[in-house]
C-alpha cells in the first residue's frame, strides 16, 4: 500500500462512517466497491471494513436509543436469527472469489437504490408488531444474516430497506433497528472472516 492509498482509505472511512450514521447502516457495503476501486485487493476490500462497523454502528445507534426509536421485538428476533445466519454466510464465502463478492455487493446496493427510487415503501403507523410479523422478521434476519456473512458486512445495507419494505416500519425506526442489529451482526462476521484470514 502506498502513502496516498492510506490517505484515501482514511478519507473513505470518515465519509462512510458519516453516511452510515445518517442512513442507519454500518457502511461496509458502500466502502467495499470504493476500496476495490482504489486498488485494495478484493477480499481485503470486502472484509476489512467490517470490524470498523461495530463502534460506528454503536455510536450512531445511541442517538436513536435515546429517542426510544428501537423496536425491541424486532431487535431480539433479528439478532437471535441473524447471528447464526451470519456465521453460515461467512463460512460460505470461501467458495466465492473476492472479485465475485465485490461484484455482488455492487449489484445488491444498486438494486436496492433503484427499488426505493422507483417505488418507495409506505410505512405502517407506529405501534406494536402483530404476531404474523414475527415470520417476516425471521425471514429478513435469515436473508440479511447470510448475505452479511457472505459479503463481509454488518447487514445494514439490507436491514434498513427490508425493515421499510417488509415490516413497514417508519424510516426512523428502520434506521434505529438497523444500526442496533448491525452492531451485533458485525461481531460474528468479523470473528469468522478473521479466522478465515480475510481481514
Amino acid at each position: 500500500m502506498t502513502g496516498s492509498n492510506w490517505y484515501w482509505i482514511l478519507l473513505i472511512g470518515g465519509a462512510v462512517g458519516f453516511l452510515g450514521g445518517l442512513f442507519g447502516k454500518g457502511g461496509s457495503a458502500v466502502a467495499t466497491p470504493i476500496l476495490a476501486a482504489i486498488g485494495v485487493p478484493p477480499f481485503v476490500a470486502v472484509a476489512a471494513p467490517l470490524p470498523a462497523t461495530v463502534p460506528s454502528t454503536l455510536v450512531a445507534s445511541w442517538a436513536y436509543w435515546r429517542e426510544r426509536l428501537i423496536d425491541w421485538q424486532v431487535l431480539r428476533w433479528s439478532v437471535g436469527v441473524g447471528v447464526p445466519a451470519t456465521v453460515l454466510g461467512a463460512l460460505a464465502s470461501v467458495w466465492v472469489g473476492g472479485e465475485g463478492l465485490v461484484t455482488i455487493t455492487d449489484l445488491v446496493v444498486a438494486a436496492l437504490g433503484l427499488k426505493f427510487l422507483i417505488r418507495p415503501s409506505e410505512p405502517h403507523p407506529a405501534g406494536e408488531l402483530h404476531e404474523h410479523d414475527v415470520k417476516r422478521i425471521v425471514a429478513v434476519a435469515v436473508i440479511t444474516g447470510v448475505t452479511a456473512g457472505l459479503l463481509a458486512n454488518s447487514g445494514g445495507f439490507l436491514l434498513a430497506p427490508l425493515y421499510l419494505a417488509v415490516l413497514k416500519l417508519d424510516v426512523k425506526r428502520s434506521f434505529a433497528c438497523s444500526l442496533a442489529v448491525s452492531a451485533v451482526l458485525a461481531v460474528p462476521g468479523t470473528i469468522t472472516h478473521a479466522a478465515l484470514g480475510h481481514i
